[in-house]
């Protein structure tokens, strides 16, 4: 019984089967419910089967949004659906990246998709416009350039997705930001529509009610990142912000974090206030990128809203982290830099003293601003930050206050001549040697190099800058000296000071970096300045020891080695014959002592570190050996470093600076040489010229002796044939005249015949014309007569005619009216005899009828008469008034 009733149970039916027979209940049924139903079902699936859901009912679910539009919980379904279907169960047996793909592809393929998804935007449902925008997400997370070309050529599409800006429910707000960040991150054309569509003040609107950068969650952080990317490499843009008056709205930001600073804030609120602080100095940078087309610009918009000031109050003042200071003082640098009027503007502000203020304030964040701390000049502040304040781990800080510094000098002498003279004042003087460079780099005490090896690095980078690619510069350091000659002390200059402490940090083994920074210094002084060269090669044993440190270093001091051929491969390339060690002794101690391919491996593994940064130094110390302008330096002599040890040592490098050549050039040596030989070799073929055009003049003059002889002979002979031949003329002239006026003669008689002639034949002429002219004129008067005697008549029978006819048509119009009397008389009588008896008079009636129709037609019939006159009047007029004759419009009227 049982095995009956098992063999009669239906089949069982499979996951794959229940969601075809969904499938396609979803695009046969015509009932919302039956559909919405379908779809629920097709949703209890989607998370553990995407796969076989989004290839039976994927296209069927699309469908349902664009039937289903105006129901609310079906488009909710379907979304939720499509969502599931984009993130399903990671333990799914059908879970895969490729479904992802698939999806977005069958969405991104059809316009009319994205259309129809950016459609339920308008809808004020909430539903419909989260999960809209969550599905656009996803899409664009797996396809972001199709869904960025959809969203673009969409209609009203980057409207509809700005204006989710404006909606005051968060959830939808916040996916609004990701969705616009996510697509707004590489298209330029993307991005001016968006920002037209009023984006900059409804983002700033934004941050404002989410707290602003204080008390603002991570909303104000995802605010800042799309403001970053409408304004990233994208010039219009920023004109556009800055001449809406946005750069205002930075300015109120930054002022109303300082003063909520200034009043204390919380602890819990600190970390994503730094976060969104840091996020918006970020935003500034990217107006101030470096050769950037606005970035002149942009940095007087800043200056002028104030935004120099609270950079520098965060940076000095502030107590947020470290990593907040350093990008204020970074952008600071960017604000100024290359711009020559807010360069030197720029020193005249004033910021607080690090020295004065507790070193807790760059290391620890403190809950309020200290009062009476005395104030500096800006320039002397980052000085201070960056020289005196001994802390390893206010690094970027420190490093910042140091490119500010090179931001105030970049690209300006006069100010960097200015700022290297007060050092230098200062340092041999004694005066202010806590923050002065010079006095850093050559009279640090031992105790300080080891506590803060940074602090040297940082000095050696700003001379660096100080007197790179200026010859004047490096000429006033040139002139510093150390000793005093009349007290018996040893007088040595700044380069050889700089360099024993280089060759001592280097035999003592101190940080990696300290022995950089000195390089590094070293090889922008020494390229091309032989005088320096030659101050550094007094001290025979320097360039010794240097070779001896690449010799003897091991495998894991590359940095150290290579920069030390670097500054071997300098000091060689600019030498001269006058050094204090010959040329050709440099030359031979670098073949001979390193060799050629070690001297090359050390330099190219160098060019690897500098491009990679693969050294590493201890953990408690920054990974920063180089500075970017010394990198780029490096770059692009890095053939020239590799070739000087093949240069010929007795070819000597000419230098020009400040247009003096210094040096031997032996390539203009050369040059002298060969023109004084080609003027030998000019001279002596001058002088054989002179000799053979010698022997031509004697051989000319003689010639032109027995020439001039022969030509005196026939002169005369010319004479006596030009004397003949003018007596011969003269006479052939005399008969030629005679002949000439008899010819006159004859030809004036017969002149005067045939006038005579002719005269004789017009008086004929004139009588014959004259009779002609009376004949015609008596032949001309009588046709004339003949014409008119036949006009008239013609005129007077035309005239009869029409009076005729005139009174035939009075005749007939008489007739007319008769006949109308009649009619109307018979119609009165008709309609009477119709009134009184129809019955009895039918036969009558109609025999009156036939009498009217046959008297209408009659009256017909005369009209056309009376038409047909009146056109053969009108003829007849027309023919009396061509014959010139007067006629009367109103005759024949009456």
């Amino acid at each position: 019984m049982f095995r009956i009733l098992e063999s009669q149970a239906p089949t069982k039916q499979t996951v794959t089967d229940t969601i075809n027979t969904l499938s396609g209940r979803l695009l046969s049924a015509t009932l919302l419910e039956d559909r919405r139903a379908a779809i629920l079902g097709l949703r209890s699936f989607a998370k553990e089967y995407p796969a076989s859901v989004a290839s039976a009912g994927l296209r069927g679910l699309i469908s349902s949004l664009t039937k289903d539009t105006e129901d609310v919980d079906t488009v909710k379904v379907v979304l939720e659906t499509l969502l599931m279907l984009f993130s399903p169960n990671e333990t799914s047996p059908e879970a895969s990246e490729d479904i992802a793909l698939w999806l977005a592809d069958e969405f991104t393929q059809r316009q009319d998709n994205i259309t129809l998804l950016l459609g339920l935007l308008d809808a004020h449902e909430f539903y419909s416009r989260l999960y809209s925008l969550q599905l656009l997400s996803a899409i664009s997370s797996a396809r972001p350039e199709r869904t960025l070309e959809c969203v673009f050529t969409a209609p009203l599409g980057i409207t509809r997705l700005v204006a989710i800006l404006d909606d005051r429910r968060d959830a939808i707000r916040n996916e609004g930001v990701l969705l616009l960040t996510a697509l707004t991150t590489s298209s330029t054309e993307l991005q001016k529509l968006v920002a037209f569509e009023n984006a900059f003040d409804r983002i700033f609107a934004l941050i404002e009610s989410e707290g602003s950068l204080t008390h603002g969650g991570i909303i104000v952080e995802d605010c800042l990142s799309l403001l970053a990317n409408l304004l990233r490499v994208n010039v219009s843009n920023q004109s556009f912000f800055r001449e809406t008056g946005c750069v205002s709205r930075f300015t109120t930001l930054l002022s109303a974090a300082v003063k909520e600073e200034e009043t204390g804030v919380a602890d819990w609120a600190r970390p994503q206030r730094d976060k969104n602080l840091w996020g918006l100095l970020a935003v500034l940078r990217l107006f101030l990128v470096r050769g950037a087309l606005g970035t002149q610009a942009n940095q007087a918009s800043f200056w002028q809203n104030g935004v120099h000031q609270h950079l520098l109050h965060l940076a000095f003042q502030g107590s947020s982290e470290k990593s907040v200071k350093a990008e204020a003082l970074l952008t600071c640098a960017d604000l100024i830099r290359g711009n020559r009027t807010l360069q030197e503007t720029f020193a005249q502000l004033q910021v607080a003293s690090v020295i004065d203020e507790p070193s807790s304030s760059l290391t620890e964040p403190k809950s309020k601003q200290n009062n009476g701390i005395p104030t500096v000049y800006v320039i002397d502040g980052l000085l201070d930050l960056a020289l005196t304040l001994a802390s390893i781990h206010a690094f970027n800080v420190r490093l910042a206050a140091c490119e500010c510094i090179k931001a105030y000098v970049f690209n300006h002498a006069e100010i960097r001549l200015h700022f290297l003279r007060r050092a230098i004042d200062g340092h041999t003087k004694g005066e202010d040697e806590t923050a002065n460079v010079l006095s850093t780099l050559m009279n640090e005490p031992e105790s300080i190099r080891l506590s803060d090896p940074c602090r040297l690095w940082l000095a050696a980078v700003l001379v660096f800058h100080l007197i790179f690619g200026d010859s004047e510069a490096k000429a006033l350091l040139n002139d510093i000296t150390e000793g005093d000659a009349s007290s018996g002390e040893e007088v040595i200059t700044c380069v050889q000071a700089i360099t024993s402490s280089l060759i001592a940090a280097i035999r003592r083994g101190d940080d990696e970096g300290l022995s950089v920074g000195y390089m590094l210094l070293l090889c922008g002084w020494l390229f091309e300045e032989p005088d320096a060269v030659n101050d550094l090669l007094g001290e025979g044993s320097s360039f010794q020891s240097l070779v001896q440190a690449v010799t003897q270093g091991g495998h894991d001091q590359v940095l150290m080695q290579g920069m030390c051929a670097v500054l071997l491969g300098i000091i060689y390339e600019f030498s001269t014959k006058d050094s204090p060690v010959p040329r050709v002794t440099l030359h031979s101690i670098l073949v001979s002592v390193m060799g050629r391919e070690q001297y090359i491996d050390v330099i190219t593994q160098l060019n690897f570190e500098v491009l990679g940064q693969h050294s590493r130094r201890a953990e408690d110390l920054p990974n920063v050996f180089f500075d970017r302008t010394f990198v780029d330096f490096f770059r692009n002599n890095f053939s020239r470093f590799c070739g000087a040890i093949d240069r010929d040592p007795g070819l000597e490098i000419p230098v020009i600076a400040n247009g003096i050549q210094k040096g031997i050039s032996r390539d203009l040596v050369d040059s002298l040489r060969s023109q004084v030989a080609e003027k030998d070799q000019a001279l002596q073929k001058a002088e054989s010229e002179h000799l053979n055009l010698e022997r031509k003049l004697g051989q000319e003059q003689a010639d032109h002796k027995r020439t001039k002889e022969v030509d005196a002979v026939e002169l005369n002979r010319v004479k006596n044939i030009n004397g003949a031949l003018q007596r011969n003329h003269e006479e052939e002239l005399a008969k030629i005249n005679a002949e000439h006026q008899a010819t006159v003669d004859r030809s004036e008689e017969q002149h005067q015949a045939e006038i005579e002639r002719l005269r004789q034949r017009m008086q004929q002429l004139t009588s014959h014309h004259n009779d002609d002219i009376i004949r015609i004129t008596a032949e001309h008067q009588a046709a004339m007569a003949r014409t008119q005697k036949l006009h008239q008549t013609e005129v007077e029978g035309l005239r009869d005619q029409l009076q005729q006819l005139g009174k035939e048509i009075d005749d007939l119009k008489g007739t007319i009216r008769m006949l109308k009397a009649n009619v109307e008389k018979s119609n009165k009588e008709h309609m009477q005899d119709l009134y009184t008896a129809h019955e009895e008079s039918s036969a009558r009636l109609s025999a009156a009828e036939e009498a009217r129709k046959s008297v209408q037609t009659e009256l017909d019939d005369m009209l056309m008469v009376l038409s047909d006159l009146e056109e053969k009047r009108t003829r007849d007029k027309v023919r009396l008034r061509a014959h010139g004759e007067e006629t009367s419009d109103v005759e024949g009227d009456d």
